[in-house]
């Protein structure tokens, strides 16, 4: 799996955690603006000019997201991040390890 595949997932998994907490969807679906952030997201990791090499999106000095949708996704970092050791604690070991990298 490429360092994109994994990013992508990650944020999949994340976005799904956030909007089942924050709109009651309880992970069974994405409500419309989730699915919108997540699609968005996507996109934006696949036109990453970086590819595999890219660094996270926090250390780029590229600024692929508009302001709104960079507002939404650290709303949800901010929220999930401290939870995935605990809801996806190898995804979030993993992520950690890239991070340092």
């Amino acid at each position: 799996m490429t360092r994109i595949e994994r990013e992508k997932k990650v944020v999949g998994k994340m976005v799904a955690i956030y909007c089942g907490t924050h709109h009651n969807t309880r992970g069974a679906y994405l409500c419309k603006e989730c699915a919108s952030l997540l699609l968005y997201a996507t996109e934006r990791l696949d036109r990453c000019p970086k590819g595999d090499a890219k660094t996270s999106c926090r250390k780029c000095r590229i600024y692929c997201y508009s302001t709104h949708h960079r507002e939404a996704i650290r709303q949800v970092m901010r929220y999930v991040g401290p939870r995935m050791i605990f809801l996806h604690p190898l995804m979030a070991f993993r992520h950690l390890l890239a991070e340092i990298r």
